[in-house]
């Protein structure tokens, strides 16, 4: 205990900090966790940068003959290196980065107040051509079964999700609808990924007269390499949305097992709210998804702010020339590009022209069909 504390003084003095190993591979205790094994030295990496959201907590590192403590700061920067087999010199830093979480507590204001003006979101009846034709080739009847409207969305869900496999490693066919998008899938022995999954969905849905939109949940940045798609699902019988992830096989419930929406979920993350998620959510049948990291850290992510399509039918997205495709997105007080509240532009290339409408109001958002 000495040596650490001994250690975490020097850490902020101006003096290089040297600990040595023998093994590639650390131990790091980071707050109150303790991850075996997962820290490599990297002597190429200068400096190997750890991030830690633990604030004023005291992250270590323990390598198999030596070890170092910082209690972290936001404010600071701790250097230190790590020699190798006497040999080889792994320049590390520990900074504070917040989590996703906290993060997203800082979201947590909008503006009920904002009343700018927005198209209503439009629903495309069941009776649709397209959408008949997807529900009878599909049999989505059936498969939606004889219980209540719940079980049917989960049904439908349970259904797309163990038909196309998720599929980040494709962009979608250029066509997007459901019979377009399945028929590509069995033909080309591939997947969607997750907005394709979630337009598929959303397609079915619609064709079961369920109202339905697919919901782009994006971070706080306004550049970034990862989002989520999932589908927001109206229960007339309930009477509000539902939460539904066809990558993940998934819908939320809070303590009383009642389901949940979208909007309730992130205000659970918020207030520290219990939230539970299926004991049968997963991805692709290969790895469960489990709450701590597909709530707490993946979705705190990608629950700051949010878009969709202000018309939900079908082959909505798909581009074709002088097709006009309007979308809304929902930004909290701290967000970014607050501004324009609209924006028009036509793709040159697509000849689609897309319109996007800002607001803070989340009623207008939510606003239910």
């Amino acid at each position: 205990m000495l040596l650490l504390a001994g250690r975490g003084l020097l850490a902020q003095s101006s003096l290089p900090i040297i600990i040595k190993a023998s093994s590639q591979m650390v131990d790091i205790r980071d707050g109150n966790l303790f991850k075996k094994a997962s820290w490599r030295i990297s002597p190429e990496a200068k400096p190997d940068v750890y991030t830690t959201s633990s604030k004023n907590k005291r992250v270590s590192f323990i390598t198999d003959i030596d070890s170092i403590s910082f209690v972290v700061k936001p404010e600071k920067i701790y250097d230190f290196i790590i020699l190798l087999n006497n040999k080889d010199t792994a320049y590390t830093r520990v900074i504070f980065k917040p989590s996703h979480l906290d993060v997203l507590k800082n979201a947590k204001d909008y503006n009920a107040n904002d009343q700018r003006a927005v198209p209503a979101f439009t629903y495309q009846p069941a009776n649709n051509a397209n959408l008949q034709v997807l529900r009878n080739t599909w049999k989505l009847d059936s498969i939606a079964g004889s219980g209540n409207e719940a079980s049917k969305i989960i049904n439908l869900l349970h259904w797309v999700h163990n038909f196309i496999p998720h599929d980040g490693n494709h962009e979608n066919p250029v066509i997007k609808n459901a019979m377009s998008m399945i028929a590509e899938c069995k033909k080309g022995d591939r997947g969607l990924n997750c907005r394709g999954l979630a337009t598929v969905l959303n397609e079915c849905y619609l064709s079961m007269g369920i109202p339905s939109r697919f919901v782009t949940c994006m971070p706080k940045d306004s550049v970034f390499d990862d989002c989520h798609v999932i589908n927001l699902v109206y229960s007339r019988e309930l009477k509000k949305w539902l939460w539904i992830d066809p990558t993940n096989d998934a819908y939320v419930m809070d303590e009383k097992g009642e389901l949940l929406d979208i909007r309730e979920v992130r205000e659970r993350l918020i207030n520290g709210k219990t939230l539970i998620v299926n004991p049968d959510a997963n991805w692709n049948h290969k790895t469960s998804a489990i709450k701590q990291e597909y709530l707490y850290h993946y979705m705190a992510k990608n629950l700051y702010r949010f878009e969709c399509p202000l018309t939900s039918e079908y082959d909505v997205e798909t581009r074709a020339k002088g097709k006009s495709i309007p979308y809304l997105e929902l930004l909290p007080l701290d967000g970014y590009k607050q501004l324009p509240q609209l924006k028009e532009y036509t793709n040159a290339k697509t000849g689609v022209t897309f319109i996007n409408y800002k607001t803070n109001n989340p009623d207008i958002f939510w606003a239910v069909p």
